[in-house]
Formats: structure tokens, sequence, C-alpha cells
């Protein structure tokens, strides 16, 4: 990794411990607002046809990468501050990537060789954290790669992990929210043969379309708030999807893709349509499922992502809208926790005339389902407050010491009655049960990131391959980004076998630290 100027220490987060009052105020009133959110709960919200459309849907630009001499595709990206106008004659204030607002869509090949060359223009540190990603932890981009103010960092490293939608946000401790909401975030695309044999939409902004949502809330003078919130976080009531209010999207084609992305800090989405149409479910976090899923709605908490197929007739309309989501609480938490809302999201708008489309495909691709009775290891993780297994975010502590290779069940609990996710760094997972019941098919694909209804155990396999270095940390964390914010995030290694952990430095991006793809990057044993 190459950084322009000496290393900057971990930043230390805002708030690293629960206090006595908050821990009651948690156990007794968990659906009320916390985490410096000012009202209790953001109530009932209620948008279905009263969104006006009256704005094309803006597609972020395509990232261009130069070729360097390695023939490693080079991608820039520079964090700035800037204003964007949501509202015609406000501005508000932004930060992007490349621009006042998100970050250009980044697209790569499986076996690309990718270099990330990342400079900061904001008065703040940041981090770029490739979400969903399989990646040295060096190159992760967690709290650990600090950027400075002015610093360059190059994270490098080869794609080698299925066709996907992931996405890059910061991950600097105590400031994530912060960052994602005032809108650095963009997606990724990694597309393979296997996905590129199927006969499915994949033109770019005309039949393919990333679809960012996020919700906002404004204040008098048109900058964003957090003064509204619940346990899960701040609270919006105004959507904003790829950077803008109340968009509709002309659609040209028989069958249109969307790319879905939760890029909300707390909200929970429950996506579907107005007319109860319903479309095909084929990929989730980590791909393709095996065959597409026929559903009426897919829920999608912070940090999922689902590619879903629609089929529209020539002339008509219809509306992507979020409907109440099951959040496995009661009617009272739900409201307080952004449960009970309906949101208008697009408006999809069907041309006259439409370009014919392929059939959808029967079968994607295969998948090979592991067996919690072949597990190596099993891991107890248990969610309550702001902790996970009783203990907050340290950066100098090791929580898990991860084998190279190894099959790993992790058991995940929400312990609470309020909400809760649970997102993994580097690896795609299955889900091996709920509850002890097999999952649905919308939850049988590749997941990094899942939405845990209280009292609910996940069973969760996964394995890590080609990268181990004791000296560097992976994260685990909740995904409701105040949370994660507030310390509740654990860190792994992942080591060869029969080695130990190793002392994690506050800032693994100093000169020297890490290397290309599939390298063991320590070798004391």
């Amino acid at each position: 990794m190459t950084r322009s100027s000496p290393a900057s220490r971990l930043r230390r987060p805002r708030a690293t411990v629960i206090s006595a009052a908050l821990a009651v105020g948690i156990a007794s009133a968990i659906g009320l607002g916390i985490a410096g959110c000012g009202a209790l709960g953001g109530g009932t919200i209620d948008t279905a046809g009263k969104v006006r459309f009256d704005r094309a849907l803006p597609i972020p630009p395509l990232a261009k990468p130069t070729i360097d001499a390695t023939g490693s595709k080079v991608f820039d990206l520079e964090a700035r501050a800037g204003t964007t106008a949501f509202r015609p004659g406000v501005e508000t204030t932004t930060w992007g990537f490349d621009d006042a607002y998100l970050g250009p869509t980044i697209v790569a090949e499986r076996g690309d060789d990718v270099r990330m060359r990342v400079t900061n223009r904001l008065t703040e540190e940041t981090t770029v954290h490739w979400h969903g990603m399989h990646l040295p932890a060096r190159m992760d981009g967690g709290p650990h790669q600090l950027v400075s103010p002015g610093e360059v960092w190059e994270p490098h490293w080869r794609i080698d992990q299925p066709a996907a939608t992931l996405w890059y946000h910061p991950h600097l401790h105590g400031e994530t929210e912060k960052q994602v909401q005032l809108g650095m975030a963009g997606m990724v695309i990694l597309k393979d043969r296997a996905e590129e044999a199927l006969n499915l939409p994949r033109s770019y902004g005309v039949d393919d379309i990333p679809v960012i949502v996020q919700d906002k809330r404004f204040d008098a003078q048109g900058q964003f708030t957090d003064a509204v919130g619940g346990f899960i976080g701040s609270i919006g009531d105004t959507l904003v999807v790829n950077g803008a209010i109340g968009p509709y999207l002309d659609v040209t084609s028989e069958t249109v893709r969307l790319r879905l992305l939760n890029a909300s800090p707390a909200r929970t989405y429950d996506f579907g349509f107005d007319d109860a149409r319903s479309f095909s479910l084929i990929a989730t976090d980590g791909g393709l499922l095996p065959a597409p899923v026929p559903l009426t709605h897919i829920r999608l908490s912070p940090g999922e992502r689902a590619e879903v197929l629609v089929h529209v007739v020539a002339g008509e309309r219809t509306t992507l809208r979020s409907v109440p989501p099951d959040l496995g609480v009661d009617r009272i938490n739900a409201g307080m926790n952004a449960g009970n809302d309906t949101l208008d999201v697009l408006q999809l708008r069907a041309a006259a005339v439409l370009t014919p489309s392929a059939p959808i495909p029967d079968q994607l691709v295969a998948l090979a389902r592991w067996r919690a009775a072949d597990a190596d290891v099993t891991r107890e993780f248990l969610l309550d407050g702001h902790e996970i297994n009783g203990r907050q975010m340290e950066s100098g502590r090791i929580d898990e010491t991860v084998e190279l290779g190894a099959l790993e069940q992790w058991v995940v609990t929400n312990t609470m009655d309020a909400p809760h996710s649970f997102h993994v760094h580097d690896v795609q997972f299955q889900i091996g049960t709920i509850a002890g019941k097999t999952p649905p098919p919308e939850l049988a694909g590749w997941k990094d990131t899942i939405y845990l209804p209280p009292q609910t155990e996940f069973r969760l396999l996964m394995r890590f391959t080609d990268y181990a270095d004791r000296n560097a940390p992976y994260m685990y964390h909740c995904h409701l980004l105040t949370h994660e914010d507030h310390g509740m995030m654990g860190q792994f290694v992942v080591v060869q076998p029969g080695q130990h952990a190793g002392t994690v430095p506050e800032d693994t991006t100093a000169a020297g630290s890490g290397s290309g793809p599939r390298q063991e990057m320590t070798h004391d044993h």
C-alpha cells in the first residue's frame, strides 16, 4: 500500500461505553431514541401515493480505470465535500467520492488485479471499506486503515469471487454513520463468466439499474439532521434514491434488472410494488442464486443487497414501494424503529414500445451447500445493547482467531427485543438454519449481512480462504451504523493452521504493511 504522508492513529469512537443510565434505558425502553437522536422514534410515516416522481433517476457514472505497468486496473477515488440541491434552490452540505454526493460505480471482472487509489480531500480522517469483497485484511478499509486529510491510500488485490453487487463506504470507528449519511457510498459490480453466460439484462443504466436507497431528514435550512431516531439510530422521513428525491425510471425493455442496495444507516425496507406484482429475485449479497425466486416483496436491512428482475408491459407505470417490514417486534417498538412505515421509492414508466427481453433462465448458478455437521469449529455470538458477547470494540484486542481453510459455524443470536443485524468482513456465508429451520429460498444464497430478529438463532457457515495475516484483523459487527459507532463490533484474524494471533497495530496502513493478492503476510509459526 502507498500513502503520501505518515500513518495516523486509530480514531477514538465518540462513545466507547454505555452508561448505566443508557443501559437501563435499553432494558426498559428499547424503542426510545438514543445515540444522539432527539425525538423518541419516528412514528408512522406513509408516503404512498404522495410522491410526485418528477425527476429522472440519476445513474451513477461508471468509474474509468487506467491500466498500470503491472496490468492492474487502477481506480481513482477522491473523497470530497460539496453541496447538493435535493430540492430547487436549497443547497445541502454533502460528501461523496469524485462528486458532491455518492460515488461512481466500480465494475470489475473475476481475475482482475485492481488497485484503488483513494485520495482524502476532506478535512477529517476517513476510511473506505469494500463491503462484501474477498480481500486481504490490510486492504479491507476497516477502522485500522485510516486515510488522513491529504493522504493517498492504495489497496490492491485480485478479484476472485463470483459476480455480485457489492458496495463501498467509510468505516471510521465512531464516525461511520455520519460519513455515510453525508453521502459517502458507491456501488461495485463484479462480473464473471458464469453470469455472462446467462440471458440476463446487463446494459448498465438501460436495463441493468443501480438503485441506492437512503432515508434522510432535512432541517429548516435544508441540511441533514439526525434529530429524530429510535433504538436503531437516526430515522429519515424522505427517501433519496441515487441522490434524487422522487425519481422515475424510463423503462425501455420488457424486463429490467434492479440492483437494490439499502444504504441507509438504520432503516430496514421491505421492497415490493404498489400493484403487488411478482418479481424474480436472482441474487443476494454474494451473488446469483441457484434459481430465480418469485417474490412479491424482499426485506433488506442496512448493507444488504438484492438483484431483482421486473417484467413490465408497454405504457404502464408501477411504483417500487417499501411496506412495513417484519422486524419481529411489537407494533409500538416497530413504530419507534421505522417498522410501521410505507414509503414510495421509485416509479417505473414503461415506454410505448419495449425492446424484447430474453426469457428469465430457469436455472442460474450451482451452489454446493455446506453441512453444519462438517464444521471444524463452532463459535457463539450474542448481541445485546451495544455489545457482542458482553464486550465492545477495542482496537488492540483480537476477539476470535480463525484458521485458514477451516469450515466455521457461527451461531449468532440477538438476545434483545429490539432490532440488530450482523455483518462479517471478507467472506460470504451460507445460512444453515434460522431458529432451527431451513432458511427460505431468498436467504439460501451467499450472504455477508443479515437482519437479526429478536430472540432468534442464526447458524452461519463460512470458510475463510486465501489470505492469512495474524497481525491484521477483519471485523464483525451490527450493521445498524449507530450501534457500530458505539462499539458493537469485534475483531478476528485469519491465521495459518497452528498459528496464534499476533499483535494488532492501531493503524495497519503504515508503510510496507500489506502486499499483493494471495500472499500470507506474516510467517512466524
